[in-house]
Protein backbone atom coordinates (compact mmCIF):
# COMPACT_ATOMS: atom_id res chain seq x y z
CA UNK A 1 0.00 0.00 0.00
CA UNK A 2 1.41 3.35 -1.08
CA UNK A 3 0.28 6.60 0.60
CA UNK A 4 1.28 10.26 0.20
CA UNK A 5 1.40 13.45 2.28
CA UNK A 6 0.64 17.03 1.15
CA UNK A 7 4.36 17.72 1.81
CA UNK A 8 5.40 15.22 -0.89
CA UNK A 9 6.54 12.32 1.27
CA UNK A 10 5.50 8.81 0.35
CA UNK A 11 4.97 5.86 2.64
CA UNK A 12 4.87 2.16 1.75
CA UNK A 13 3.55 -0.24 4.38
CA UNK A 14 5.45 -3.50 4.78
CA UNK A 15 3.84 -5.38 7.67
CA UNK A 16 4.29 -3.29 10.83
CA UNK A 17 6.96 -1.08 9.23
CA UNK A 18 6.55 1.90 6.90
CA UNK A 19 9.21 2.79 4.34
CA UNK A 20 9.40 6.59 3.84
CA UNK A 21 10.85 8.76 1.09
CA UNK A 22 10.13 11.82 -1.04
CA UNK A 23 8.10 11.74 -4.23
CA UNK A 24 9.18 12.12 -7.83
CA UNK A 25 7.56 15.57 -7.80
CA UNK A 26 9.55 16.63 -4.72
CA UNK A 27 12.90 15.62 -6.14
CA UNK A 28 12.06 17.36 -9.44
CA UNK A 29 11.25 20.58 -7.56
CA UNK A 30 14.45 20.37 -5.51
CA UNK A 31 16.79 19.57 -8.39
CA UNK A 32 20.11 17.80 -7.89
CA UNK A 33 20.50 16.70 -4.29
CA UNK A 34 23.90 17.29 -2.72
CA UNK A 35 23.33 16.31 0.94
CA UNK A 36 21.00 14.10 2.97
CA UNK A 37 20.80 13.98 6.77
CA UNK A 38 18.88 11.03 8.18
CA UNK A 39 17.54 10.42 11.68
CA UNK A 40 19.29 8.04 14.06
CA UNK A 41 17.97 4.50 14.37
CA UNK A 42 15.85 4.21 17.49
CA UNK A 43 14.65 7.83 17.35
CA UNK A 44 10.88 8.26 17.61
CA UNK A 45 8.80 10.85 15.79
CA UNK A 46 5.28 12.13 16.04
CA UNK A 47 3.31 12.43 12.82
CA UNK A 48 4.32 15.63 10.99
CA UNK A 49 7.59 16.15 12.86
CA UNK A 50 10.75 16.99 10.88
CA UNK A 51 12.70 13.72 10.59
CA UNK A 52 15.35 14.25 7.90
CA UNK A 53 16.92 17.05 5.85
CA UNK A 54 17.73 17.20 2.16
CA UNK A 55 19.81 19.86 0.47
CA UNK A 56 19.91 20.51 -3.23
CA UNK A 57 21.58 23.09 -5.38
CA UNK A 58 18.36 25.13 -4.93
CA UNK A 59 17.24 24.67 -1.31
CA UNK A 60 17.38 22.80 1.97
CA UNK A 61 14.12 21.27 3.16
CA UNK A 62 12.86 19.06 5.95
CA UNK A 63 11.43 15.63 5.30
CA UNK A 64 8.57 15.01 7.72
CA UNK A 65 7.45 11.80 9.40
CA UNK A 66 4.17 10.95 7.63
CA UNK A 67 3.06 8.92 10.66
CA UNK A 68 4.20 8.43 14.25
CA UNK A 69 6.78 5.74 14.81
CA UNK A 70 10.30 4.72 15.69
CA UNK A 71 13.12 4.61 13.15
CA UNK A 72 14.23 1.00 12.68
CA UNK A 73 16.47 1.49 9.64
CA UNK A 74 17.96 4.30 7.54
CA UNK A 75 19.25 4.25 3.98
CA UNK A 76 22.97 4.99 4.27
CA UNK A 77 23.28 4.66 0.47
CA UNK A 78 21.59 8.04 -0.05
CA UNK A 79 23.92 9.72 2.47
CA UNK A 80 26.91 8.52 0.47
CA UNK A 81 25.20 9.19 -2.87
CA UNK A 82 22.31 11.73 -2.64
CA UNK A 83 21.79 11.46 -6.41
CA UNK A 84 20.08 8.10 -5.76
CA UNK A 85 17.09 10.10 -4.53
CA UNK A 86 16.99 11.94 -7.86
CA UNK A 87 17.33 8.81 -9.97
CA UNK A 88 15.00 6.52 -8.00
CA UNK A 89 13.06 8.50 -5.36
CA UNK A 90 10.43 5.83 -4.79
CA UNK A 91 12.78 2.86 -4.93
CA UNK A 92 16.47 2.81 -3.98
CA UNK A 93 16.18 6.47 -2.86
CA UNK A 94 14.06 5.72 0.24
CA UNK A 95 15.02 7.59 3.43
CA UNK A 96 14.06 5.60 6.53
CA UNK A 97 11.81 2.89 7.89
CA UNK A 98 9.45 3.52 10.80
CA UNK A 99 7.95 0.95 13.16
CA UNK A 100 4.29 1.98 12.92
CA UNK A 101 3.02 3.34 16.25
CA UNK A 102 -0.63 3.95 15.26
CA UNK A 103 -1.86 2.21 12.09
CA UNK A 104 -4.97 4.42 12.00
CA UNK A 105 -2.76 7.42 11.08
CA UNK A 106 -2.13 5.80 7.69
CA UNK A 107 -5.82 6.21 6.84
CA UNK A 108 -5.44 10.01 6.94
CA UNK A 109 -2.84 9.99 4.15
CA UNK A 110 -3.67 10.37 0.46
CA UNK A 111 -3.75 7.55 -2.04
CA UNK A 112 -1.99 8.02 -5.38
CA UNK A 113 -5.10 9.38 -7.12
CA UNK A 114 -5.67 12.05 -4.45
CA UNK A 115 -1.97 12.98 -4.49
CA UNK A 116 -1.96 13.41 -8.27
CA UNK A 117 -5.11 15.55 -7.97
CA UNK A 118 -3.33 17.77 -5.43
CA UNK A 119 -0.46 18.24 -7.88
CA UNK A 120 -2.92 19.43 -10.50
Amino acid sequence: MLKFTPDHEWLRVEGDVAVVGITQHAQEQLGDLVFVELPASGKSFEKGAPAAVVESVKAAVDVYAPISGQVVETNSSIVANPALVNSDPMGDGWFFKLKIADPSEIDSLMDETAYKTQLG
